[in-house]
Protein backbone atom coordinates (compact mmCIF):
# COMPACT_ATOMS: atom_id res chain seq x y z
CA UNK A 1 0.00 0.00 0.00
CA UNK A 2 1.89 3.39 -1.08
CA UNK A 3 1.77 6.25 1.27
CA UNK A 4 -0.83 8.74 -0.23
CA UNK A 5 -3.25 5.61 -0.13
CA UNK A 6 -2.09 4.97 2.97
CA UNK A 7 -2.92 8.75 4.39
CA UNK A 8 -6.27 9.18 3.02
CA UNK A 9 -7.50 5.67 4.85
CA UNK A 10 -6.18 7.16 7.99
CA UNK A 11 -7.97 10.92 7.06
CA UNK A 12 -11.09 9.14 6.44
CA UNK A 13 -11.12 7.09 9.38
CA UNK A 14 -10.18 9.72 11.63
CA UNK A 15 -13.34 12.02 9.83
CA UNK A 16 -15.14 9.28 10.26
CA UNK A 17 -14.24 8.84 13.91
CA UNK A 18 -15.00 12.68 14.57
CA UNK A 19 -18.52 12.60 12.56
CA UNK A 20 -19.27 10.07 15.40
CA UNK A 21 -18.14 11.86 18.08
CA UNK A 22 -19.91 14.51 17.12
CA UNK A 23 -23.38 13.24 16.60
CA UNK A 24 -22.81 11.33 20.03
CA UNK A 25 -22.46 14.56 21.94
CA UNK A 26 -25.22 15.62 20.24
CA UNK A 27 -29.09 17.25 21.35
CA UNK A 28 -31.43 13.78 21.35
CA UNK A 29 -33.62 13.98 18.85
CA UNK A 30 -37.35 12.19 18.98
CA UNK A 31 -39.43 11.25 15.92
CA UNK A 32 -43.33 11.95 17.06
CA UNK A 33 -44.67 9.57 14.24
CA UNK A 34 -48.54 10.62 13.94
CA UNK A 35 -51.49 9.79 11.54
CA UNK A 36 -51.15 13.25 9.87
CA UNK A 37 -47.71 12.94 9.49
CA UNK A 38 -44.22 13.11 11.74
CA UNK A 39 -42.61 15.57 13.52
CA UNK A 40 -39.18 15.41 14.58
CA UNK A 41 -38.19 17.11 17.91
CA UNK A 42 -34.49 17.96 19.59
CA UNK A 43 -34.13 18.33 22.84
CA UNK A 44 -32.66 20.77 24.68
CA UNK A 45 -30.95 18.08 27.55
CA UNK A 46 -28.76 20.45 28.84
CA UNK A 47 -30.42 23.70 29.89
CA UNK A 48 -33.56 21.21 30.78
CA UNK A 49 -32.02 18.02 32.10
CA UNK A 50 -35.17 16.69 34.53
CA UNK A 51 -37.96 17.50 31.86
CA UNK A 52 -36.21 16.09 29.09
CA UNK A 53 -34.69 12.88 30.79
CA UNK A 54 -38.27 12.67 32.01
CA UNK A 55 -39.31 12.75 28.35
CA UNK A 56 -37.03 10.50 27.13
CA UNK A 57 -37.87 8.01 29.70
CA UNK A 58 -41.18 7.85 28.52
CA UNK A 59 -40.11 7.39 24.94
CA UNK A 60 -37.66 4.91 25.74
CA UNK A 61 -40.26 2.63 27.32
CA UNK A 62 -42.78 3.05 24.50
CA UNK A 63 -45.51 4.61 26.65
CA UNK A 64 -46.34 7.08 23.50
CA UNK A 65 -47.08 5.11 21.08
CA UNK A 66 -50.34 4.53 20.69
CA UNK A 67 -51.25 7.91 22.53
CA UNK A 68 -52.71 10.58 20.46
CA UNK A 69 -52.99 14.77 20.13
CA UNK A 70 -56.55 15.18 21.75
CA UNK A 71 -56.18 19.36 22.03
CA UNK A 72 -55.40 22.08 19.39
CA UNK A 73 -55.42 25.29 21.54
CA UNK A 74 -56.01 27.99 18.64
CA UNK A 75 -55.22 31.64 19.08
CA UNK A 76 -58.59 33.24 18.49
CA UNK A 77 -58.01 35.80 15.64
CA UNK A 78 -54.73 34.57 14.14
CA UNK A 79 -54.94 31.51 11.95
CA UNK A 80 -52.33 29.13 12.44
CA UNK A 81 -51.41 30.67 15.55
CA UNK A 82 -51.65 28.03 18.91
CA UNK A 83 -50.42 25.33 20.43
CA UNK A 84 -51.68 21.13 20.47
CA UNK A 85 -51.38 18.72 23.26
CA UNK A 86 -50.41 15.20 23.31
CA UNK A 87 -50.26 12.33 25.62
CA UNK A 88 -49.39 8.63 26.46
CA UNK A 89 -51.87 5.58 25.53
CA UNK A 90 -54.57 5.11 27.82
CA UNK A 91 -54.10 3.43 30.89
CA UNK A 92 -50.42 3.92 30.57
CA UNK A 93 -48.26 3.77 33.60
CA UNK A 94 -47.13 7.32 34.40
CA UNK A 95 -43.90 8.24 36.44
CA UNK A 96 -44.17 10.42 39.24
CA UNK A 97 -44.28 14.27 38.70
CA UNK A 98 -41.03 15.94 38.11
CA UNK A 99 -39.71 19.22 39.46
CA UNK A 100 -40.50 22.47 37.29
CA UNK A 101 -38.05 23.60 35.06
CA UNK A 102 -38.82 27.41 34.99
CA UNK A 103 -37.75 29.26 31.62
CA UNK A 104 -36.61 31.85 33.77
CA UNK A 105 -33.53 29.16 34.91
CA UNK A 106 -33.82 27.31 31.57
CA UNK A 107 -33.37 30.34 29.30
CA UNK A 108 -35.26 28.79 26.66
CA UNK A 109 -38.94 30.57 25.13
CA UNK A 110 -41.87 29.07 24.08
CA UNK A 111 -41.51 30.51 20.50
CA UNK A 112 -42.48 28.40 17.28
CA UNK A 113 -41.61 24.86 17.82
CA UNK A 114 -41.61 24.57 21.27
CA UNK A 115 -42.16 21.39 23.05
CA UNK A 116 -43.44 22.39 26.28
CA UNK A 117 -44.60 20.23 29.28
CA UNK A 118 -48.26 20.33 30.44
CA UNK A 119 -49.25 20.59 34.02
CA UNK A 120 -51.52 21.56 36.69
CA UNK A 121 -49.35 23.18 39.48
CA UNK A 122 -45.99 23.78 39.48
CA UNK A 123 -43.98 20.30 39.71
CA UNK A 124 -47.00 18.00 38.89
CA UNK A 125 -46.05 17.36 35.40
CA UNK A 126 -46.14 13.67 34.37
CA UNK A 127 -46.11 13.27 30.61
CA UNK A 128 -49.02 15.23 28.79
CA UNK A 129 -46.82 17.58 26.43
CA UNK A 130 -47.58 20.32 24.25
CA UNK A 131 -46.04 21.93 20.85
CA UNK A 132 -46.71 25.43 20.12
CA UNK A 133 -47.24 26.50 16.25
CA UNK A 134 -46.81 30.15 16.88
CA UNK A 135 -44.86 32.42 19.46
CA UNK A 136 -46.61 31.70 22.88
CA UNK A 137 -44.77 34.04 24.95
CA UNK A 138 -47.14 34.35 27.39
CA UNK A 139 -46.34 30.97 28.73
CA UNK A 140 -42.93 31.40 29.89
CA UNK A 141 -42.53 32.37 33.45
CA UNK A 142 -42.23 35.61 34.98
CA UNK A 143 -41.29 37.02 37.91
CA UNK A 144 -43.75 35.63 41.08
CA UNK A 145 -44.66 33.23 43.04
CA UNK A 146 -47.85 32.50 41.68
CA UNK A 147 -48.36 29.14 39.62
CA UNK A 148 -49.15 31.21 36.56
CA UNK A 149 -45.97 33.48 36.78
CA UNK A 150 -43.85 30.54 37.01
CA UNK A 151 -44.80 29.28 33.71
CA UNK A 152 -44.57 25.78 32.00
CA UNK A 153 -41.10 23.99 31.06
CA UNK A 154 -40.19 24.54 27.28
CA UNK A 155 -37.46 21.25 27.41
CA UNK A 156 -37.01 21.17 23.47
CA UNK A 157 -37.83 22.58 19.90
CA UNK A 158 -38.76 21.09 16.14
CA UNK A 159 -36.68 20.57 13.93
CA UNK A 160 -39.04 19.21 11.18
CA UNK A 161 -42.87 18.48 10.74
CA UNK A 162 -43.80 22.02 11.75
CA UNK A 163 -46.47 21.70 8.60
CA UNK A 164 -47.76 18.41 10.61
CA UNK A 165 -48.05 20.44 13.93
CA UNK A 166 -50.18 22.93 12.23
CA UNK A 167 -51.86 20.56 10.10
CA UNK A 168 -53.24 19.01 13.65
CA UNK A 169 -53.73 22.25 14.77
CA UNK A 170 -56.43 22.60 12.55
CA UNK A 171 -58.72 20.02 12.45
CA UNK A 172 -61.81 19.49 13.62
CA UNK A 173 -62.03 20.85 17.57
CA UNK A 174 -65.93 19.53 18.73
CA UNK A 175 -65.14 16.95 20.88
CA UNK A 176 -67.03 16.23 24.25
CA UNK A 177 -64.71 17.25 27.60
CA UNK A 178 -65.45 17.87 31.13
CA UNK A 179 -63.11 20.84 31.37
CA UNK A 180 -64.79 23.86 30.50
CA UNK A 181 -61.49 25.59 30.21
CA UNK A 182 -61.19 23.24 26.96
CA UNK A 183 -64.55 23.52 25.47
CA UNK A 184 -63.92 23.64 21.82
CA UNK A 185 -60.15 22.58 21.76
CA UNK A 186 -60.76 19.07 21.86
CA UNK A 187 -59.79 16.96 18.52
CA UNK A 188 -62.55 15.11 17.08
CA UNK A 189 -60.97 12.71 15.99
CA UNK A 190 -58.11 12.52 17.99
CA UNK A 191 -54.36 12.57 15.94
CA UNK A 192 -53.14 8.76 16.92
CA UNK A 193 -49.33 8.74 17.76
CA UNK A 194 -48.21 5.70 15.87
CA UNK A 195 -44.83 5.77 17.59
CA UNK A 196 -42.11 8.01 19.42
CA UNK A 197 -38.99 6.76 19.18
CA UNK A 198 -34.93 8.51 19.30
CA UNK A 199 -33.58 9.43 15.95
Amino acid sequence: MNQIVRRALIGAALALLASTSAFAAGKPRVAIQTDKGTIVVELEDKKAPITAANFLAYVDRHRFDGGQFFRANRAKGAPGAGSIQGQPKPYSRRAPPIAHESTLKTGLKHKTGAISMGRDAPGSATADFFICASPQPYLDAKPGKSDAAQGYAVFGYVVSGLDVVKKILSGRTDGPTNVPSMKGQILNPPVKIISVKRV
